[in-house]
């Protein structure tokens, strides 16, 4: 474990769609309410709250609610180029960055989480829990894009469990 590097992770999926709706998938708050969150809101510079089905811009701030979850996430995106690639703040100072490129009739989703502080505490729910989070939810957008079939657990009589 000598080399292990906690303070960043990498994780890829290979999704068959369309970039432009993968991006979408991860820029309007509609879209990311169909797979990863129970409640998205985006805001402008100025504290408007944007339409659900506007594509977030550089500068925007979020508000994230998960399913089953208390913790709200507050954030905002540090990065978003219209087609490809978007960055945002995660878990206080982390970084996720999202790269799309198109490979075959798949786009290959890249998500990289970085600035993982180095405590006892980032390690474990930041560099592993961020990242058992992510390979799940990685899945599930495959899932609901591929197939339709939504892989999350809404009923709150079952927590907590892999598909929270």
């Amino acid at each position: 474990m000598e080399n292990f590097d906690w303070t960043k992770f990498t994780i890829k999926i290979a999704i068959k769609a369309k970039l432009e709706d993968m991006y979408n998938a991860w820029t309007k708050a509609s879209e990311m309410e169909k797979w990863f969150l129970c409640e998205a809101e985006f805001s402008d510079e100025n504290s408007v709250l944007l339409n659900k089905t506007q594509n977030v811009l550089k500068g925007d701030k979020y508000k994230w609610i998960w399913y089953l979850y208390d913790d709200i996430e507050n954030g905002s995106i540090t990065e978003a180029n219209g087609k490809d690639q978007l960055q945002f703040t995660f878990a206080g100072e982390c970084l996720v960055e999202i790269k799309l490129r198109e490979e075959f009739e798949y786009v290959i989703v890249e998500l990289t989480q970085k600035n993982i502080p180095l405590d006892d505490h980032a390690k474990r729910n930041i560099r592993l829990g961020c990242h058992n989070g992510w390979s799940f939810y990685l899945v599930n957008l495959k899932s609901v894009y591929e197939g339709g079939l939504d892989l999350r657990n809404k009923d709150n009589r079952f927590k907590p469990m892999l598909n929270n």
